[in-house]
């Protein structure tokens, strides 16, 4: 089955994590650090900012993936997936501080918001869709 809304969203996960990629490596060759963080205030915000994205968006990825193959493309999903991005794009923005610094929690609560959002809802299709009707087969049936 094709899933262009699970497959939109994770190339721009993977551009996002590219980009995120290359602002650690900015960081590492302007202060020659080339393993571990160095102590560096400003590498080890930006390698949080994307071991965190890292750390969530195969949850979200999974579950719009999920939740896509359940039910097919729809416009909350779409937005869904858009708002989880721009999110983590304000997170990624946030983690270096200063006049952006809320973006990380703007980031954070977003991350979030949709990772519950999308766990509520497959568990609504899970045990209220069409699947939760058939009737298990009985105990002394062999299927």
């Amino acid at each position: 089955m094709f899933l262009p809304i699970t497959l939109t969203i994770a190339a721009a996960a993977a551009l996002l994590n590219l980009w995120l990629s290359i602002r650690v490596g900015r960081v590492r060759m302007s202060e020659k650090i080339s393993v571990g963080d160095g102590g560096n205030e400003n590498l080890i915000r930006r390698m949080r900012a994307q071991a965190n994205f890292l750390e969530n968006t195969g949850f979200a990825l999974v579950l719009i993936a999920a939740i896509e193959l359940a039910v097919g493309s729809s416009t909350i999903l779409w937005l869904t997936g858009l708002i989880y991005i721009l999110g983590r794009i304000a997170h990624a923005f946030g983690m270096d501080g200063g006049k952006w610094a809320t973006g990380r929690s703007i980031g954070t609560l977003t991350t979030m918001i949709i990772l519950l959002g999308l766990a509520a809802y497959a568990l609504f299709l899970v045990y209220t869709g069409p699947s939760a009707m058939i009737a298990p087969a009985s105990a002394g049936h062999v299927a």
